[in-house]
């Protein structure tokens, strides 16, 4: 467990985790880890630790624009504040290289704090973005439902 998800979260479990990968390459690792109770259905109301382990090299500015078009895929919001939103999430998105790990905590009804590598880099106080942010793994409208299963902990239908 990240040092900082057990000083976030109180008595912190992993929900589910699973590799994310995109045209055959390995981008990262994600792991789930949230508090007891946890349920998947109020995602809104809890408070939860998105861990990011990457496996290649990425610009942090990359990072932070395919978020955007990512929460767009999810939800309307203005060109200010995708603006707003892209500036805060370049500040807490440093390059990274394979073995980095970006940590994400989600403040119910508050916004989002950020760490990178266990150091906090941002903490975006604007609920819209964080409930937009965390939904790129999380929401069902997810582009990766099976990645959103497994982080989860619910089981994965066969497609056969």
């Amino acid at each position: 467990m990240p040092v900082p998800v057990a000083t976030e979260l109180a008595q912190p479990r992993l929900a589910g985790a699973s590799r994310f990968s995109f045209w055959g390459f390995d981008v990262y690792q994600a792991s789930l880890w949230v508090e007891p109770g946890f349920d998947s259905a109020a995602l809104a109301r809890q408070r939860y630790a998105l861990e990011l382990r990457y496996l290649r090299g990425f610009k942090g500015r990359d990072i932070a624009q395919r978020s955007i078009d990512e929460m767009r895929r999810l939800g309307r919001f203005s060109e200010t504040q995708a603006q707003a939103w892209l500036q805060a999430m370049t500040q807490a998105f440093p390059d990274v290289e394979p073995g980095d790990r970006l940590l994400g905590i989600y403040l119910p009804g508050q916004g989002a704090r950020f760490l990178a590598n266990g150091r906090l880099t941002a903490e975006v106080m604007d609920a819209e973005f964080a409930q937009l942010f965390f939904g790129i793994w999380l929401s069902d409208k997810t582009s990766e439902p099976r990645l959103r299963q497994a982080l989860l902990g619910q089981t994965v239908a066969s497609s056969n």
